[in-house]
């Protein structure tokens, strides 16, 4: 039986947050801060929990669990397990050699380096109005940036040299009855992507988020990748459609914009037989027959 976890963060978290993050049960406390509780069934699913709520912007306050314990070091959490060393994130994206050339980009891994220069895009409101978190504070946009789970996480767009847009890929666990859950781990994974606005209009982001794909399915095997946008966000669900992921859902009014506004949004999905038949190339993927 999976060990029960109780995550604590800061904050009143929406109860549909839920079925995003391991499918916790969230409760709200006077004192103003959430509780999220239930069965995480390893190291792997824990990470993919914490790095949900660091997406969602949800100040972390603390993991416990029959065998853990929370640390607080320096400002960071960090889990530990009682009577052992810590056991370190799983580094799916260390299984594939980098940099990745396209014709016109290099994809490689993201070092603490590059933040100042995603930062500079980032905060651009043309660009910020569809993140999570509009980042203003270049100090604190940087300790972020650094954070090791972010970066394990994020990977850098390059032309002629220079930092033009950065990307996220980051595996999961798909959702599986319990019986077949060790089949299922590290077979999905969330992509996401960011262009500098002044080298739009030539392809690029189309150009990196097929190498993306590339990278899901031929060298990690992915079984499937998912992403997804505001609706209002037309460039984005564009690509998506251009690159051949697949619209499955329209959530309405799901999501609270920071103008006070509720947006609708997209998701989109591409699986391995997919990805497969639109190349016209067999690929292995571990699938659980």
């Amino acid at each position: 039986m999976s060990p029960t976890y109780e995550v604590r963060v800061d904050g009143h978290l929406d109860a549909h947050w839920s079925a995003r993050l391991a499918g916790l049960v969230i409760r709200h406390h006077p004192d103003g801060t959430t509780t999220l509780t239930g069965p995480i069934a390893d190291q792997s699913q824990l990470h993919g929990v914490l790095n949900g709520l660091r997406d969602l912007a949800a100040p972390l306050l603390s993991v416990d669990s029959p065998g853990t314990r929370s640390v607080e070091s320096r400002g960071t959490l960090s889990v530990e397990s009682r009577g052992a060393a810590a056991t370190a994130p799983p580094d799916p994206l260390g299984r594939v050699a980098w940099p990745r050339a396209t014709d016109r980009l290099t994809i490689r891994r993201a070092v603490r380096a590059d933040a100042d220069a995603t930062f500079a895009f980032r905060r651009r409101e043309e660009v910020g109005r569809w993140l999570t978190e509009l980042p203003s504070d270049p100090a604190r946009y940087r300790r972020t940036f650094a954070d090791p789970q972010r970066l394990a996480t994020t990977l850098v767009i390059e032309h002629g040299g220079r930092v033009v847009g950065d990307l996220m890929l980051r595996v999961e666990d798909a959702w599986t009855q319990a019986e077949a859950a060790p089949h299922g781990r590290g077979l999905q994974a969330e992509l996401a992507w960011v262009l500098d606005p002044a080298h739009s209009g030539r392809g690029y982001a189309t150009e990196a988020v097929r190498e993306l794909l590339r990278v899901s399915f031929e060298d990690l095997r992915l079984h499937r990748v998912v992403a997804t946008c505001f609706a209002d966000n037309e460039p984005s669900w564009r690509l998506m459609d251009r690159v051949g992921l697949r619209r499955e859902l329209h959530a309405r009014a799901d999501a609270l914009h920071r103008t006070g506004r509720w947006l609708d949004t997209y998701g989109y999905a591409l699986t391995a037989p997919e990805w497969a038949s639109a190349i016209r190339t067999p690929l292995r993927c571990n699938e659980f027959r």
